[in-house]
């Protein structure tokens, strides 16, 4: 091995000294898939990392949590729980999401808590609130300030939210609470990190936002040595246990955030690993151009000794180097992408999920090696032919520079039939389920396809340029390009499979953004029929404590210039305490076909059932079929609202492209009858013709102010969009989101041009003494030039139409395999042709020019002196 590496530091480093920007190309292309890889990974470990441990300090460290299926349950459960045997302490809690008004006149996110002060420290120690001083008089303070954690305005913050809020201390806090402003006194302080949080009195939280005799949690100590899962056994099957109340564990709710961007954040690591595959293209190609220009020097080196298997061993080294430089470029640039992006967006991974969350970078030295692995892999996967090349290298020779392409005819159709087997068996796995509900076998299926379409490439250049060769017997130079490009297809196929993995990369995505975008686009068509949309509350969440009431509703209806309103109640439910809360959202569908995008027919419901219709990710989740009664809603109803059981009849499925977690719809008429609930999340606003919509707006403002009967502003807590700025602003998202696939098929574009340009350089070098000839017989270089750009042509038309081919394939795996598995939604497959014909051409262009350009470079010494050279 040391000679080796003495080989490597001098014959080698020579190579690179006088060829720095091909073997940078490669160096890149390494260190681009490495980057993308290791950045989402340090994205989503940090955003989890601090959504942890914001749980443990706010939620502190219990042995259990008693939750309700919905957001809230009757505090009546908690008597019952805190005296049983087992438990050491028992602590009550109520989470609201709202909106408080920053010192800037800007709403702000803050979640309030409502505990017992009593009772908090033995459970949570973060949410004890600490009484602030200041302000009291001297020789009082004490006594001013022990008993105002029970005042019934007493507000208590967190860093966080001294931060957004900056309150005074003479003006108070204004806290959103429907569409009306409360104002609280800042009472003190609160240890918890993380997000805007702050603490108030329990029975005081209950009373402001609505929520007497409710609660959303119970945290339990259990008392030393009881067997927490016996417990929970013995508890849940008391005959007299509300249903729907579970016990979980602290750590359940992490699980449910990361399972949800578990799907996004895996395919976008496959991206990444995908342009690792493509930079082992690049690494490929320069490697084979560099053993190609270095085989009379290898063959010296193997005549003083140096044996194949050295060789060998010598192109992996400088692979290997190639790897390891643009894997430490790649985690040192991934690190800072990370570190961008968690500043710029939180964690949001593009996806939606830490929205909450500003987390601190978490470096992991063993995920950093990880990922260096993979890029040295990948490189040493791009240079094991050209050193297996240099390997079987007859030093004698090429040491004279006789060494020709020579193509092997006898494994044709045993190559085929390998080809055959590949592709069949990508069909095979592209039928199979997910695997941890994540589409693995279906990524296997789209690297063998490729692997499959790439090694039939031979049997392909031959039976398309062979039908090409009668049309063009009587043209020179046509016929002279066909025949060198149908004669040396393994030569053909090395050179232009890094153009097709590249392209059908490049067709692939820009078939399934197509499709994606189309059904985003027809889905936002039938969900936002009205002219106006309003709410005031953006988050599912803060609606509950941030929504508009019967009243307003009735008086908005009739505002001057309406001439339809509907509204919609959302709820989330949580039926699964390993995966996220389902959406119970009730709005009129009474002509269901037109307000939902169905999938299928519409069942007819039997008499008594009430009718809902679940999402695709619902169906899939919870196997919620048509056809038949969905009970968990049965029992979340029956829990929340005090008897009202009824049957719940599933009577279709539809399209909800905006809730990953699962979805049901049921008609407001219904959802009222069952409930009581009349609160409404948003409203949507039919126009009368000719009616300024800016108008109405200020009307309903106007009426939000009355209702309030506040004497700020209330109407500035409603928000107001139409259907085509939701329409923009979604399909703007949606675009931002796949930015990075765009990005993914220039590079890939770009490493497959380059490859064909190394390709071609390598071929031209090696036939030095063939263009000596032709110049010889009467060809002038710009003619022999043309022969090489009609080679080209030949060749990456072929590769373009195989790339084609593959691109589409791989696109209907992603569209109707990948996207289902992942995400639990389906499309339509939409194939833009005229941009992936432009995008052929261009490549088809772009690579005639490349062979041109790379064959002028290379040809560019005396070849008329290579004719002699044997002589």
């Amino acid at each position: 091995m040391r000679p080796l590496l003495a080989l490597l530091q001098t014959f080698s480093w020579q190579e690179l000294r006088h060829h720095p920007w091909q073997n940078a190309a490669a160096v890149v292309a390494v260190m681009l898939g490495v980057a993308l890889a290791f950045a989402v990974h340090l994205i989503n470990a940090s955003a989890l990392d601090e959504f942890a441990q914001g749980l443990r300090s706010v939620n502190g460290q219990p042995d259990l949590e008693f939750r309700g299926a919905s957001s809230s349950f009757d505090e009546g459960v908690y008597p019952r729980i805190a005296r049983h045997p087992d438990v050491a302490h028992a602590s009550p809690v109520l989470e609201i999401s709202t909106y408080a008004m920053s010192r800037q006149g800007k709403r702000q996110p803050l979640r309030i808590l409502g505990v017992d002060a009593l009772l908090v420290a033995q459970v949570s120690p973060a949410l004890m609130p600490v009484p602030d001083n200041r302000g009291a008089q001297a020789g009082n303070v004490g006594n001013v300030n022990r008993f105002s954690v029970f005042a019934p305005d007493a507000i208590f913050l967190n860093a966080a939210a001294e931060a957004a809020l900056a309150p005074s201390r003479a003006a108070g806090i204004e806290v959103q609470a429907g569409i009306s402003l409360l104002t609280l006194q800042r009472a003190g302080s609160l240890g918890a990190p993380g997000a805007a949080t702050a603490v108030m009195d329990l029975g005081a939280a209950q009373d402001f936002f609505g929520r007497l005799g409710q609660l959303s949690r119970i945290d339990v100590k259990l008392k030393t040595g009881v067997d927490r899962k016996a417990f929970v056994e013995a508890l849940l099957s008391a005959p007299d246990w509300p249903v729907g109340i579970t016990a979980q564990t602290p750590g359940d709710a992490l699980d449910r955030v990361s399972n949800l961007s578990r799907a996004y954040r895996v395919n976008m690591t496959v991206l990444a690993f995908v342009a690792l595959f493509t930079g082992a293209f690049l690494v490929f190609s320069v490697l084979s151009l560099s053993v190609t220009k270095r085989s009379q020097q290898f063959a010296l080196l193997g005549v003083l000794g140096l044996t194949g298997s050295d060789r060998m061993r010598l192109v992996l080294l400088e692979s290997a180097a190639l790897g390891v430089f643009g894997s430490a470029l790649g985690i040192g640039l991934g690190t800072a992408l990370a570190g961008v992006a968690l500043t710029l967006l939180g964690g949001d991974l593009g996806g939606g999920y830490f929205t909450a969350a500003t987390p601190a970078l978490q470096w992991n030295a063993w995920a950093a090696f990880g990922y260096a692995a993979m890029g040295v892999l990948a490189s040493l996967a791009g240079g094991w032919w050209p050193a297996k090349v240099i390997q079987r290298l007859p030093s004698a020779l090429a040491l004279k520079g006789l060494v020709a392409h020579q193509e092997s005819t006898g494994n044709n159709a045993k190559g085929l039939l390998v080809s055959m087997l590949l592709i069949a068996a990508s069909a095979a796995l592209a039928t199979a389920p997910a695997i941890f509900d994540l589409p693995l076998a279906a990524y296997l299926s789209v690297a063998l396809l490729l692997l499959g379409g790439i090694s039939a490439l031979p049997w392909l250049i031959a039976l398309l340029l062979d039908r090409l060769q009668p049309l063009i017997h009587c043209q020179v130079l046509p016929l002279l390009a066909v025949e060198r490009a149908r004669r040396v297809r393994a030569s053909a196929s090395a050179a232009v499979s890094g153009v097709v993995a590249a392209l059908a990369l490049a067709v692939a995505l820009t078939v399934m953004v197509a499709s994606f975008r189309e059904a985003v686009t027809r889905w936002l068509e039938v969900v936002l029929p009205a002219d106006l949309y309003v709410r005031t509350a953006s988050s599912l969440a803060a609606g509950e404590s941030a929504n508009f009431s019967a009243e307003f509703i009735r008086a908005a209806a009739a505002t001057p210039g309406v001439s339809k309103a509907a509204t919609q109640r959302v709820r989330l439910l949580q039926f699964d305490a390993s995966r996220p809360a389902v959406a119970l959202m009730a709005r009129d569908l009474r002509d269901v076909a037109k307000a939902l995008p169905l999938v299928g027919s519409i069942l007819p419901v039997p008499t008594g059932a009430v009718a809902v219709y679940v999402s695709e990710a619902m169906a899939d989740l919870y196997d919620a079929r048509p056809g038949t009664q969905l009970h968990k809603l049965n029992s979340t109803m029956a829990v929340e609202y005090k008897g009202n059981i009824a049957t719940f009849y599933i009577a279709g499925v539809w399209r909800d492209y905006a809730r990953q977690g699962g979805s049901i719809a049921i008609d407001s008429a219904d959802y009222q009858r069952l409930t009581g609930d009349t609160q409404v999340n948003d409203l949507a606003l039919w126009l009368d013709a000719g009616i300024d919509s800016a108008q109405v707006q200020q009307a309903i403002r106007a009426l939000a102010q009355r209702e309030s009967g506040a004497a700020t502003s209330a109407g500035q807590l409603i928000e107001f969009a139409s259907a085509s700025e939701i329409r923009a602003v979604s399909l703007r998202i949606f675009d931002r989101s796949f930015a990075v696939t765009y990005w993914l098929q220039a590079v890939a574009i770009g490493i497959g041009l380059f490859g064909v340009a190394a390709s071609f350089s390598a071929q031209v070098l090696s036939r030095r003494k063939e263009f000596g000839l032709l110049l010889h017989l009467g060809l002038t270089r710009r003619l022999v030039l043309a022969v090489v750009a009609g080679e080209g042509l030949a060749w990456t038309s072929v590769g373009a139409l195989a790339g084609l081919a593959l691109g589409l394939a791989v696109a209907m795996i992603l569209v109707h395999v990948v996207n289902p598995q992942s995400f639990h939604w389906t499309m339509e497959l939409a194939v833009p042709w005229l941009r992936l014909g432009l995008l052929c051409l261009a490549v088809v262009v772009a690579g005639t020019v490349t062979a041109w350009l790379a064959g002028r470079a290379a040809a560019g010494q005396d070849v008329v002196l290579a004719v002699k050279e044997d002589w």
